[in-house]
């Protein structure tokens, strides 16, 4: 499922919920139309729910269960990672029968290294996600009090450049978040 999907979804979830909560609220209040003394469930349904005692009661409880159940599972594959996601092995057909195959945490790493080649940044820490032909890459560095911007930004720029020309894959999506240290008085 997409993102966009998953959203739609857990609109529709939410707004049913906000619904039965309305609803029901409504009838605790008695400011629903119609004859507050009237009842929901007509006798006819309320006979037939008694008729079958054991066995109504039975498959509610298990209708609750199976709905906790999807619930359960929706939430689970909202809280997973997607299995596309960057993790383990990049693997990149080639030209030839084959592949090439690197761990993402190498190409992290090396990343790292090529921003803290610059003596204005102290710590880099790199996260890459998504698929492999447009992954999002999110960086932060930490820089010295001394760092001038426009140096370290332009040492960030070409550090994915290179990144993006080794790996083969462009960035889809480039969040760079910088934080100085405080300088001594």
């Amino acid at each position: 499922m997409t993102d966009a999907a998953h959203r739609l979804l857990w609109t529709i979830v939410a707004l049913l919920l906000v619904l039965g909560g309305g609803v029901a609220l409504g009838v605790s209040f008695d400011v629903l139309p119609g004859d507050p003394g009237a009842v929901l469930v007509g006798a006819g349904a309320l006979d037939r729910w008694r008729l079958a005692a054991p066995w109504s009661t039975l498959a509610a409880a298990v209708a609750g269960a199976l709905l906790a159940l999807a619930g359960a599972r929706l939430l689970a594959r909202e809280l997973h990672r997607p299995d596309h996601a960057m993790r383990g092995t990049l693997s990149r057909p080639g030209r030839r029968p084959g592949r090439t195959r690197l761990a993402t945490e190498v190409l992290a790493h090396a990343l790292e290294r090529d921003l803290t080649g610059d003596p204005g940044v102290r710590r880099a820490r790199v996260v890459l996600t998504g698929a492999p032909p447009r992954p999002d890459v999110w960086i932060r560095v930490d820089l010295t009090a001394d760092a001038r911007a426009a140096g370290v930004r332009e040492h960030v720029h070409s550090a994915v450049r290179r990144f993006a020309t080794t790996a083969g894959c462009q960035p889809a999506h480039l969040d760079v978040t910088a934080r100085i240290e405080p300088g001594r008085p």
